[in-house]
């Protein structure tokens, strides 16, 4: 699963804004064919006198940090790419705002993820499809 933690100072995203970004960041997975429901999305309000850059409190600062999950990716240039591509994602929900925007992300080994009690299955099998097709896990 995509996990995004989008930590940013009140009133940053309205909520069709917050919806607007949770439906980009779902797109970009499930383009890959993953279950849209692999993907979450959380925001964070932080006030500005918890966040800080450096030591200044931060009014218009963006911190993500993303936790893949269902996938993982050794090959240099991928990596390269979908680091890439997520900053395009963001750009309109960040520095084409005016905010200053970092993100990392993170793999989680995928034998240490359950969705309702079910371990998930292999990528890209049938049962993957299956979860897609029905947004939902299921015993296979």
């Amino acid at each position: 699963m995509p996990l995004w933690h989008v930590y940013h100072p009140p009133g940053t995203y309205t909520p069709g804004q917050k919806q607007q970004l949770a439906a980009d960041i779902t797109g970009f997975y499930t383009r890959f064919g993953l279950p849209k429901f692999y993907v979450m999305t959380l925001f964070h309000e932080i006030g500005a006198d918890s966040f800080h850059v450096g030591d200044q409190p931060a009014h218009d600062a963006v911190r993500i940090v993303v936790e893949h999950i269902a996938r993982h990716t050794e090959d240099p240039d991928l990596r390269k790419r979908t680091r890439e591509a997520l900053a395009a994602l963001l750009a309109p929900h960040t520095t084409g705002r005016g905010l200053y925007c970092e993100f990392h992300i993170d793999e989680t080994p995928r034998d240490l993820w359950m969705m309702d009690g079910i371990a998930p299955p292999p990528s890209q099998s049938e049962a993957e499809q299956l979860w897609a097709r029905e947004n939902r896990p299921t015993p296979y």
